[in-house]
């Protein structure tokens, strides 16, 4: 008996236009309230990946844009008046943290479920956020 998480194709069956097409898929969150990774998970399973796999390549694509931030930002941190570089780590730590527990949660949770319960609680509290702000 296969899972929800496993209908589907692998990230190994990905090609490069394939995988070239999930990637612009992060445009979308140039739109304010939309998740990066929301967007290409959406598109890795409009291309026919699995949930599971969806959920995996999207979250290794944010991998290089992560270490590329890091890269340009953290030296920024050093010195000056305010020395942020140690508090900016421990708040990367705990980011960091959150992530892998976020990562292993939903990557459980595919494994019977689909995207369908996040889209639903995204709308309502994106329509409570409006009705908020009006």
């Amino acid at each position: 008996h296969q899972g929800v998480a496993d209908r589907g194709q692998s990230v190994q069956d990905l090609n490069a236009g394939k995988a070239f097409r999930i990637g612009l898929f992060q445009i979308l969150a140039l739109i304010p309230g939309l998740s990066r990774s929301g967007s290409t998970m959406t598109g890795g399973l409009g291309l026919g990946l699995s949930y599971r796999e969806a959920a995996r390549f999207s979250f290794l694509m944010a991998t290089p844009i992560i270490l590329a931030a890091a890269l340009v930002e953290v030296p920024k941190l050093h010195g000056g008046t305010h020395g942020l570089l140690g508090p900016a780590l421990v708040g990367g730590l705990v980011a960091a943290v959150a992530a892998w527990l976020s990562t292993r949660f939903l990557m459980r949770y595919f494994e019977n479920h689909r995207l369908r319960v996040f889209a639903f609680i995204s709308m309502a509290l994106g329509a409570a956020a409006l009705i908020l702000v009006h």
